[in-house]
């Protein structure tokens, strides 16, 4: 099973389509996540990032995925590359396969030097 986390900001050129263009573009999106979910991809929900969060990220919108696989992580990638979703969000993803609190702490623990990027 898979997190898929997508956050993102409006860009100018998305604020220059009109209405019925932004529609044509969600509609299209909303059709293939449509078909998706015959595989087990569960969208968890959208969110506007609430700006007293704190350490708060810089996107504005965001949007969580439950994914039985790596291959449907790689649809939802690919269709929102198809429709054109990166040209007109500025747009940052986290993925991974999920894990228990447990083993995240355990990871955590028994981290190693070389099994993570430090800063």
């Amino acid at each position: 099973m898979y997190l898929y986390i997508e956050m993102w900001n409006v860009t100018t050129k998305w604020m220059k389509l009109s209405r019925d263009e932004r529609r044509k573009l969600m509609n299209d999106m909303h059709n293939r996540v449509k078909n998706m979910k015959a595989s087990g991809v569960e969208n968890l929900g959208w969110a506007r990032n609430d700006e007293h969060t704190p350490y708060r990220s810089d996107y504005r919108y965001m949007t969580v995925w439950k994914m039985p696989s790596i291959e449907e992580v790689k649809v939802l990638e690919n269709n929102l590359k198809n429709v054109g979703w990166y040209n007109y969000f500025s747009q940052a993803n986290s993925r991974g396969e999920l894990i228990n609190q447990e083993q995240a702490i355990e990871f955590l623990i028994d981290i190693q030097e070389n099994s993570t990027s430090v800063i």
